[in-house]
């Protein structure tokens, strides 16, 4: 990709990107958000058309105007959130869109001994006959990859491939990813996570503010702080080191708790917990296991179906979302844009949303903008958020910076139980500094913090106890500083005690 150029409006995402992917090779794009990785990627896709550039496929110009274009080029994606049809089998996704060789009836027979043959050639473990909603997570990514191949594509992009994976499976994807290498295919991974950079690639590339600011090989002198500081333009704090706090009394606590989906199935199963003044449990597990039920029975958001949850010695559940603000849960839930932020309003009143009613924002029902202005302007420059005006609209501020603004409206009180969901999830390495720094910090001040996170580097880095989560279940409470592969068994179902190597931490 030679003087790639896209622009939004008056913003260039990508400005004048220059691009080379080599045969035979896993190259590594890395950037802050808002860096242009995904941009350059779609127009890479077809997806977007840039205004300026030129795209070489094997020394050939092609001008790629659809993914259609690009898959009969031999370049394939595999999205971040899967495309697939759950109801479907695997061979009538791939089917999915492709004429028959028997024209108007299926070739299924056929294509799934294609398909076969293709993933016992990359180990990929696929029966072309299982249902998309019967498969894991990671076996749902490799029917995603399988179909690029079977396509055609000698070129796969993939975006945040391990964001959904447990070690386990992201160390099997690596595996695929390397034979499918040595095969001859070339690879493209955007990915937050430097430590799959520094495993797997063999190239990697750096944007910044949508231009690209270096492209290297990747050696074993190559360090996660080296790659920070290029994609930051400052050096970022990675090892974690908080002082030993003695927990306190029990803040949080859970008893044979039970709760139901949005599908009215049980989403927690008799799920036992507690967590202490000045304590950081972390609660690993794939996405998808009840941490989001967990999460919002935690926040009165969503009803028990049984047992008990204690806020500071008194029994909650089933109170409403007002009677926790009033016992200080403060909440920062998984989807920051849908649940966390009023994405219409400016940055001022969501700040207050939580407290709008109450002194000394307003008095008589009716809003005291000064001290509601003054408010602002304090969070804003405590918590470093990035916006014009304390007027401006949610909405345009960046991913790192709307989590800024929930982290100071639910820090701001000093809380005494915190649930923190995926608290970093989509945020570059900044961002996500900042955001570890200021739970570290709330522990210090005595919090208790329930951190549900699928970032294993995240549990491992910030918990004083890691508790581990499969189909609503506790699967087991291990130590600080337990090994990945340890926590990984676990996630994938394992109850500890069955060949972990690890006694119960009580």
């Amino acid at each position: 990709m030679r003087n790639i150029t896209k622009i939004f409006g008056h913003l260039k995402a990508n400005d004048a990107v220059d691009f080379k992917l080599r045969e035979n090779s896993i190259h590594g794009l890395l950037g802050e958000n808002g860096a242009g990785k995904t941009t350059l990627m779609n127009v890479l896709y077809g997806l977007y058309r840039q205004e300026e550039g030129e795209i070489y496929i094997h020394g050939q110009k092609t001008d790629i105007v659809s993914p259609l274009k690009a898959i009969s080029s031999g370049i394939g994606m595999v999205h971040q959130h899967f495309m697939l049809a759950r109801p479907l089998t695997v061979v009538e996704n791939i089917m999915l869109g492709r004429k028959s060789s028997r024209g108007i009836f299926l070739d299924t027979r056929k294509v799934a001994a294609e398909i076969r043959e293709l993933s016992d050639r990359y180990h990929l473990m696929v029966d072309p006959y299982a249902r998309i909603w019967q498969l894991s997570v990671g076996q749902q990514q490799r029917v995603e990859i399988l179909t690029t191949i079977y396509q055609g594509a000698n070129i796969l992009i993939l975006d945040e491939p391990t964001a959904v994976l447990t070690p386990q499976e992201a160390e099997t994807l690596f595996s695929i990813l390397r034979q499918m290498r040595d095969d001859g295919k070339s690879m493209i991974l955007i990915t937050h996570k430097l430590e799959e950079i520094l495993s797997v690639v063999d190239d990697v590339t750096i944007l910044r503010d949508g231009k690209m600011i270096s492209s290297f090989k990747v050696t074993p002198a190559t360090t996660k702080e080296e790659l920070s500081r290029l994609m930051v333009g400052r050096d970022v704090l990675f090892d974690f080191n908080p002082a030993a706090v003695k927990p306190g009394k029990e803040r949080l606590g859970m008893k044979d708790l039970r709760v139901k989906n949005d599908k009215g199935l049980p989403a927690v199963n008799n799920f036992s917990l507690s967590v202490s003044e000045g304590e950081i449990v972390g609660l690993a597990g794939v996405d998808g296991n009840g941490q989001k039920e967990l999460a919002e029975a935690l926040t009165g958001l969503r009803p028990a179906e049984g047992g008990k949850i204690f806020i500071n010695g008194i029994e909650a559940e089933n109170k409403p979302p007002a009677f926790f603000i009033h016992q200080g849960v403060a909440h920062i839930p998984e989807d920051r844009q849908n649940m966390g932020l009023a994405m219409g309003f400016c940055v001022s009143k969501n700040l207050i949303i939580k407290r709008f009613c109450q002194q000394p924002y307003a008095k008589n029902g009716l809003m005291n903008y000064k001290n509601i202005k003054n408010h602002a302007q304090k969070m804003i420059q405590d918590f470093q958020i990035k916006t014009n005006s304390t007027e401006d609209i949610t909405r345009d501020l960046s991913g790192g910076n709307q989590q800024k603004v929930i982290l100071a409206r639910e820090l701001a009180d000093e809380p005494s139980v915190l649930i923190a969901n995926q608290p970093t999830r989509g945020l570059d390495v900044g961002a996500t500094e900042y955001v570890r720094s200021r739970l570290l910090e709330a522990r210090s001040k005595g919090a208790a913090i329930l951190l549900i996170s699928a970032d294993i580097e995240e549990i491992i880095q910030l918990s004083d106890r890691i508790a581990v989560i499969y189909n609503g279940e506790l699967m087991g409470i291990l130590p600080k500083g337990s090994q990945p592969e340890t926590i990984g068994l676990l996630m994938m179902g394992k109850r500890q005690g069955e060949n972990t190597g690890v006694k119960e931490n009580q």
